[in-house]
């Protein structure tokens, strides 16, 4: 519960409010009931599935309507604004994209304790902020340079784990293999790469606060009634 109202629900409302079809995919049935409780749409789907891609394209398997792309979001975001999911879609204007993701400048004035946290992925781009590489560790390595300044010499991107895909793409990366770069770091999007896909990024400066321990539940709460007052 998060301010009187189940974080899923609070992630599908404010989903709901930018894509055309919104589903739940679970393997919990309990999550599928709550979804149910208060309007919304779900699916079972296998416990099986190696990742959230999976299981997204089990969903759109059961119900494609002939959708271009695909957004996955993931069930601990309820702060997900809809100005990022328009950044998302906005990446497929683009003809060259086959998935897209978002990105968030990480401040000049942060630490590098921080920034090498391996759970915030690190993102490098190109000219045209294509992907070129994610990882846990801090990227790029900045040569001569104190790493307590790594942050203000440089403009790190760390990785929102929001995606978009086009309904063909989604197909093809749920079969290819495993890849050793996703191996060594476990970030599956490293299979796509490997897999010569071309992963667009879009910059976000909204923050958003994944739920994924309690100690996270107390800062949505504490995030949640600072919005309200303002």
């Amino acid at each position: 519960m998060l301010g009187g109202k189940t974080v899923i629900e609070r992630v599908y409302r404010q989903v709901n409010k930018v894509l055309d079809k919104v589903i739940v995919a679970t393997d919990d049935q309990r999550i599928m009931q709550v979804v149910q409780d208060f309007g919304g749409r779900a699916v079972m789907t296998s416990d099986k599935h190696r990742s959230g891609t999976d299981r997204c394209y089990e969903a759109y398997q059961v119900n494609a309507g002939g959708e271009d792309f695909i957004i996955n979001i993931q069930g601990d975001e309820p702060f997900v604004q809809p100005e990022q999911l328009n950044e998302l879609i906005r990446c497929f204007d683009h003809s060259a994209t086959d998935i897209a993701t978002l990105v968030h400048p990480f401040p000049k004035d942060g630490t590098f304790e921080a920034l090498q946290n391996p759970n915030t992925p690190k993102v490098v781009v190109d000219n045209e902020f294509k992907a070129l590489y994610f990882s846990r560790s801090v990227i790029p390595y900045l040569r001569g340079v104190d790493v307590q300044l790594w942050p203000q010499r440089h403009q790190y991107y760390t990785h929102i784990g929001l995606y978009g895909y086009r309904a063909a793409v989604l197909a093809q990366i749920t079969q290819m293999p495993q890849s050793p770069l996703e191996q060594a770091e476990s970030l599956e999007q490293l299979r796509w790469l490997e897999g010569g896909l071309n992963i667009r990024v879009a910059v976000t400066h909204s923050q958003t606060i994944g739920i994924d321990t309690p100690q996270d539940l107390q800062r949505a709460e504490e995030f949640l009634k600072s919005q309200q007052h303002d």
